[in-house]
């Protein structure tokens, strides 16, 4: 039969064939895997890979964060920067490399800092995450938060010629956090020095690496995550580790620690329909106290918030309304004596206070964020996401929920 010459039957037929080969595989839906969700937090080496791979494989929808800047040396371990990229965002570098692999793809680059700047609506969001990191906090972080919203998620690591993937599933023990050891533990609070304020030296980690082992371990995990996709078995609490140097790979399994933190999902999350810049914390706190049916209600707030800066010396204060660890520690010293400041920091809002009058942005945290409501009485949970900043925060996201 002759080919149509009709250019848009053409266009759909070639679109059509650009994933038949996948097709050939007996348990794969193309549909699903253009319809899911996919975080990917960390747009470095590892980043690069999984983001390749998504592209090639037809994820549609994808939400990228990063908080570095290409350099020069991200070069020979990057597939999706160039030169020009040099100075730019990695996330927005990451997101335009991958439009152009698959062209009509919803990628949305979030350029902050994970623990600071990234609200937990970008997780409920999301059907799966998929990290690519070099750091104990961050992972912290996504573990705690994909527990809430019950998401799974999957974490890779590489050094040298070596790597490791891993797959963590939400209300299934054990998780990430169980699987830290003391040193872990000692690493982690060296991050944040005694009163709350980020040291400079301890952002500045660089982790040898090459192309090679990113490709092999963000192959498993983009691997992993379209099992998980399709709902087939996988590295569920426990992990893929590659030694390059002989080619030995082995699995590993870890043990559930019984006081671990995480180990928290909320029951449902409640969608307030207005934004951050339009929402005073007062008004937040009326809502949830009345479908709670109490006056005695506690709103939590998604991360510790530091509130002032007060010199034991001079006694000046300042207030300034940002995440714990997001002021840097030469910060904290009075201007007017150089003593360093004590940090007060506030983690809730029970009604009572001058602050129930900032609106929610000003606040410190980040937009499309969600608040816990808690009543003692009945001992009653309400998880509040803040929805009305999904379509700031997401440029895609009125297209993103016609997918739900």
């Amino acid at each position: 039969m002759p080919s149509s010459s009709n250019p848009e039957v053409q266009r759909v037929s070639l679109e059509e064939d650009r994933f038949s080969r996948l097709r050939l595989i007996t348990w794969w839906n193309q549909e699903k895997i253009a319809a899911a969700r996919v975080l990917v937090v960390g747009a470095g080496a590892l980043g690069n890979e999984i983001l390749k791979n998504l592209a090639l494989l037809g994820f549609q929808h994808i939400v990228i964060v990063d908080l570095d800047r290409v350099e020069n040396s991200n070069l020979s371990r990057s597939v999706l920067f160039s030169e020009q990229d040099i100075g730019k965002p990695k996330a927005s570098a990451a997101a335009a490399a991958v439009r152009r692999i698959l062209p009509g793809a919803q990628v949305t680059a979030i350029n902050a800092n994970l623990l600071h700047d990234v609200g937990l609506g970008v997780f409920e969001w999301a059907d799966v995450i998929i990290a690519g990191l070099d750091n104990r906090e961050a992972r912290l972080w996504i573990n705690r938060s994909a527990w809430k919203l019950n998401k799974p998620w999957v974490d890779g690591a590489i050094e040298g010629i070596n790597g490791i993937a891993r797959v963590f599933l939400p209300g299934k023990a054990p998780c990430y956090e169980c699987t830290l050891g003391e040193k872990d533990w000692e690493i982690l609070e060296k991050r944040l020095s005694c009163n709350l304020l980020t040291r400079a030296e301890m952002e500045g980690g660089k982790v040898p690496t090459t192309p090679t082992i990113a490709s092999i371990i963000a192959g498993i995990e983009v691997q992993e995550a379209v099992k998980l996709i399709h709902r087939l078995p996988v590295l569920e609490s426990s992990g893929y580790v590659f030694e390059g140097l002989n080619h030995s790979s082995y699995r590993v399994t870890y043990t559930e620690n019984p006081d671990c933190m995480s180990h928290h999902t909320y029951d449902q999350v409640t969608r307030v329909s207005g934004a951050s810049h339009g929402l005073t914390l007062h008004q937040l706190w009326s809502n949830a106290a009345k479908q709670l049916g109490s006056q005695d209600v506690v709103l939590e707030f998604s991360r510790d918030v530091i509130h002032k800066l007060i010199c034991p010396k001079c006694h000046a204060e300042e207030e300034v309304f940002a995440a714990v660890g997001s002021v840097k520690y030469e910060q904290g010293k009075c201007a007017k004596c150089g003593e360093m400041r004590v940090v007060v920091t506030i983690h809730s809002y029970d009604g009572k206070g001058e602050i129930g009058s900032r609106t929610l942005d000003s606040l410190g945290l980040p937009l499309f964020d969600i608040f816990v409501a808690r009543s003692d009485r009945e001992d009653r949970e309400l998880p509040l996401l803040i929805e009305g900043d999904a379509e700031i925060v997401l440029e895609h996201a009125k297209e993103q929920a016609a997918v739900r």
